[in-house]
């Protein structure tokens, strides 16, 4: 007997059991680590790097947290508490596995608190479990396994001695991960970036491991995330404020005060006419001295620095035109064809023809790239920022500014009406809002026809003029199959002799229900006499992810690359007789917004915007959701930090520096603007 009381032999056996006990942590690691590197393998993070050592910390203190509190029970309910938190891990994979095989990224924790409107997709999700049986069983192989080798004991409960060990491990990986992210790089991207400052879910996966990356994202949701400041803005020496008594003007930096030169004058000793700017009575001087909060303040500095965009021979062309705004469901330049769209490829190559636009994937696909293509600004992280801009001011969406001059406003969606919360959204734009359930009747088929949407709106929108119609479509959805999709079984016929796959024809026949869409609303404008005053500008709100990456490159006849090019797509802007044009510079979805107010001659201040008008003459810049981007001076890749500088481009040293610290801006204010309804406070309109 020991001085306790307790026989010596049955102590050890503890002590041994103790020791042993490190087995099951050791287990519950492995699991994890497998599970890592599985997701790893399907979406081509690297299976070397900091990121994955991460990961294997975090894993490890995440195993002997469990461990630990699996050590406070016995035989059978400790076996519940270990396969219990395999199952958990095994599903938050497996789901993840899923959505990233659709979307191409990660859903978060708002997602998933908002997941029952998934259901509607269950054959789709059910279709990739199949697909990917083999991953899915892999992720699911240690759960099975447990319950295979693991007996109920009737071992007493961990004593504390016996749980030292395992909490003293724990402490020291939470301890050698979180030193090492701190005192490793803090650029853009980095591992200290995304558990510090920022979230983004892909390159929080990459640097941290799905389990951290989730751990932060519900501790962030649940008590909140106040992001570090972003990076100060460069602010230029600024000429003699102009004088404003005949409206906003001054004059550009160049010295001519226009950006390609001097214009001409009466004399040649005239001064140069001062070059109009689109931008609205805001005092930033006044609203940072009365800001209650550095936020505040420093946001009133960074927008009152920014330098307005020129106004331009394109100002006001279509002054007083009606305006149809479409964003098509994973519309796409693959599907521009002369004899399959024949539609879509007129409205390109007779309106404003972009050669190099790109429509980035956010985080939550659909909705973001509504967000981004409606409001000229970057989706905050993390949330639905279409459904939480819903009780904001808005007054920069089209919806409002033309309501504001009298036109009838009116919004559809040939989907269930509240998906993402249109119901909310959509009114707060500016719109008499639509959808199927709240007034749009069309069949219940899936998905549902653009081209019945066009035919039954039509009568509505043409009643009375101005006026301004903006669709969100849906014949375009995924699956790409024969079998479940009823538009693509629909124009079947229509593509059975392409030299493409199966899932590359199913597209492209979702495809030509967008084209016979566009030739009927065509139509109906030339039938109502107004298709020489209504100008229409179609965009998708994504690339089709419907389709694996060989699909994709069958399409485009070549293997795509993944960072950039796979996020090429199609802007239309299109008017009846219009003088066609080509815009050859980098453009991106952001851009739309202030492109067309310009060309619409309304009042904005583009100094709000993230996007910039495209004929402006401003620095074009193309952001994607990973901090990438595009210049006319070369392109970054933010996950290899790789800079290309464009052919005969010499960019300065601190070019590419520069612009990520502008980029780090934009996503920081564009969630101010959210998250403060900044608008309200500064235009009070």
């Amino acid at each position: 007997m020991d001085e306790a009381g307790e026989p010596r032999e049955a102590r050890r056996a503890d002590e041994r059991g103790g020791l042993a006990g490190l087995a099951l942590p050791g287990f519950l690691l492995a699991s994890l680590l497998l599970m890592e590197l599985v997701l790893r393998a399907k979406t081509d993070l690297p299976f070397f790097g900091i990121g994955v050592l991460y990961a294997a910390l975090f894993a490890g203190a995440a195993a002997l947290l469990a461990h630990l509190v699996a050590g406070f029970v016995t035989g059978v309910t400790r076996d519940v508490v270990i396969a219990g938190f395999l199952a958990g891990s095994a599903a938050l994979f497996i789901t993840q596995f899923i959505y990233y095989d659709i979307f191409k990224t990660f859903y978060t924790v708002f997602s998933a608190r908002r997941a029952g409107q998934a259901a509607e997709f269950g054959g789709n999700v059910l279709g990739k479990a199949v697909d990917h049986a083999g991953w899915l069983l892999l992720l699911a192989a240690p759960l099975v396994i447990f319950l295979v080798i693991r007996t109920s004991r009737r071992e007493r409960p961990a004593t504390w001695r016996q749980r030292a060990v395992p909490a003293g491990l724990m402490i020291v990986l939470v301890v050698g991960a979180l030193a090492g992210i701190s005192l490793g790089d803090r650029g853009q991207n980095s591992a200290y970036d995304m558990y510090y400052r920022d979230y983004h879910p892909v390159a929080s996966v990459d640097q941290l491991g799905l389990l951290t990356s989730m751990r932060l994202d519900l501790q962030r949701t649940m008590f909140g995330f106040e992001r570090e400041l972003a990076p100060p803005p460069v602010v230029a020496p600024q000429p003699d404020p102009p004088d404003h008594s005949e409206g906003p003007s001054t004059q550009s930096p160049d010295s001519t005060g226009h950006p390609d030169g001097p214009r001409q004058t009466d004399s040649p000793d005239a001064p140069p006419a001062p070059v109009e700017q689109n931008v609205m009575d805001i005092d930033f001087e006044q609203l940072m001295a009365s800001a209650d909060s550095d936020k505040l303040r420093n946001t009133h500095q960074y927008f009152g620095s920014r330098e307005p965009t020129d106004q331009n021979d394109h100002t006001g062309r279509f002054e007083d035109y009606n305006l149809i705004f479409i964003t098509a469901e994973a519309y796409s330049h693959y599907a521009v064809d002369p004899a399959l769209t024949p539609t879509l490829h007129k409205m390109t190559h007779e309106g404003l023809h972009f050669t190099d636009f790109y429509n980035p994937v956010w985080g939550v696909s659909t909705s973001d790239g509504e967000y981004a293509a409606t409001t000229g600004l970057i989706p905050k992280s993390g949330v639905w920022s279409m459904a939480e801009s819903g009780s904001n001011s808005m007054p920069l969406a089209m919806g409002n500014q033309l309501r504001r001059l009298s036109y009838a406003t009116f919004a559809y969606h040939n989907h269930t009406y509240d998906y993402y919360s249109r119901d909310i959204s959509h009114p707060n734009l500016g719109y008499d809002y639509k959808g199927v359930g709240n007034g749009l009747e069309v069949a219940r088929t899936w998905p549902e026809s653009d081209v019945e949407m066009i035919d039954v709106t039509m009568p509505e929108v043409l009643q009375d003029e101005p006026f301004h119609a903006y669709y969100m479509t849906v014949s375009g959805h995924l699956e790409y199959n024969f079998g479940g999709n009823f538009i693509a079984a629909k124009n079947r016929d229509l593509v059975a002799d392409l030299p493409y796959s199966e899932a590359g024809k199913a597209y492209l026949a979702t495809q030509i229900e967008l084209d016979r869409a566009m030739e009927l609303l065509l139509e109906r404008l030339e039938e109502a006499g107004v298709a020489d005053r209504t100008l229409i500008v179609l965009s998708a709100d994504h690339y089709p992810y419907g389709l694996s990456e060989d699909e994709i490159d069958d399409l485009a006849g070549h293997e795509v690359e993944s960072n950039f090019e796979l996020h090429k797509s199609s802007l239309i802007i299109y008017a009846n007789g219009m003088e066609p044009e080509t815009i050859d510079e980098p453009v991106s979805s952001m851009d739309i917004i202030p492109t067309i107010s310009n060309l619409m001659g309304l009042e904005f201040d583009s100094r709000l915007l993230m996007g910039r008008d495209v004929f402006s003459g401003s620095d074009p810049l193309v952001i994607f959701n990973n901090r990438s981007f595009i210049t006319d001076q070369g392109r970054y890749n933010a996950l290899t930090r790789e800079f290309a500088p464009e052919p005969g481009a010499t960019p300065p040293d601190d070019y590419r520096q520069a612009i990520s610290d502008e980029i780090d801006r934009r996503f920081y204010y564009s969630t101010v603007i959210l998250d403060e309804d900044y608008y309200d406070l500064v235009l009070d309109r």
